[in-house]
């Protein structure tokens, strides 16, 4: 895989902040508490070592090079969804284009049926973390049995001496109808929203960070609640447009990976980090480059099918200057 491009001045003063949906990060071995049959070798999918591999390598690639334009280094911080376990993690973060860059990661297993969590790396060599995390999310299926979706990670730490929270999500899919399950994304939007209050008890100037994958895009309800209810800034809400978004369905756009963050980002404080600017990180080697689905996120799978892509969503970031 050739360079990304030629690499910018390295700027102290500035520093990134990005998700990313990976697509189905499992590892190979059977985890009999969890629904991980389809990502086996022996699967219909034929999850392979090579095709893990070149999964790792690619996804990588993409993290490495999120804000390298803006800043000349990779991201701070990397919130993540869709990843199974500390093992796809390690090998992740051992993988060549990530190899050097000095991420440690925090991760707990969650309840989730298929398996995957969410989690965060972090450049150790310019944020500490000091606590760290996560909340459940108590939802009942209609029939009245528990449906165990994502936690909710908490991550706190210190980013260039100055305290800041991210709250990494990944929301419950719109995969029975979108009506039909806005109840479970509110029932999310309402845990965050505890979760801020509960950071500004501490610290009413908190700064806080909310990034995910929400099924929902910046004019959904659960989106508008979160952010009228704790005071908070979409630094996505003018990036959508219906040639632009970060996943596409059905040949529609939506923008459900989002950062958010809290107005104090805003306050120009000498020597305080403050929001510079917020983009899609779709650059074209992660797009698809013909076809009737030309320019859409070049994937992993498209059902059964292998098309050794990267992942069926675009990362988003944002660039933090102190």
């Amino acid at each position: 895989m050739a360079d990304f491009l030629e690499k910018p001045t390295k700027t102290s003063n500035l520093h990134t902040v990005a998700f990313y949906n990976l697509e189905n990060l499992f590892d190979l071995q059977d985890d009999q508490q969890t629904n991980d049959n389809d990502f086996l070798p022996t699967s219909v999918k034929k999850w392979t070592h090579k095709r893990y591999e070149n999964k790792l390598r690619k996804l990588g690639f993409a993290i490495s090079n999120i804000g390298l334009q803006e800043t000349g280094k990779h991201p701070a911080i990397v919130g993540l969804a869709e990843v199974e376990n500390d093992t796809v993690l390690k090998d992740l973060l051992a993988s060549k284009h990530l190899s050097e860059c000095n991420y440690g990661f925090v991760h707990y297993d969650s309840l989730d049926e298929r398996g995957i969590d969410v989690a965060l790396l972090y450049d150790s060599t310019c944020f500490q973390v000091t606590h760290s995390e996560t909340f459940r999310i108590h939802l009942v299926d209609d029939d009245g049995t528990p449906d165990y979706t994502r936690d909710i990670l908490l991550v706190s730490g210190v980013l260039e001496d100055e305290d800041i929270h991210v709250i990494v999500n990944h929301w419950s899919s719109r995969r029975e109808g979108e009506k039909e399950t806005e109840p479970k994304r509110m029932a999310s939007s309402n845990k965050v929203i505890e979760v801020i209050n509960s950071l500004r008890l501490d610290d009413p100037n908190a700064k806080i960070i909310v990034v995910g994958d929400f099924n929902d895009d910046p004019s959904s309800n659960s989106i508008k609640h979160l952010v009228h209810e704790s005071n908070l800034y979409n630094a996505m809400d003018t990036l959508r447009s219906f040639n632009r978004g970060t996943t596409n369905y059905n040949r529609q756009w939506n923008l459900f990976d989002q950062i958010i963050i809290s107005t104090n980002f805003f306050e120009s404080t000498p020597d305080k980090l403050e929001f510079d600017t917020a983009n899609i990180f779709d650059e074209d080697f992660l797009k698809l480059f013909n076809g009737k689905f030309k320019g859409t996120p070049f994937r992993t799978y498209v059902g059964k099918k292998y098309k050794g892509g990267y992942s069926d969503h675009f990362p988003v970031y944002a660039i933090f200057k102190k």
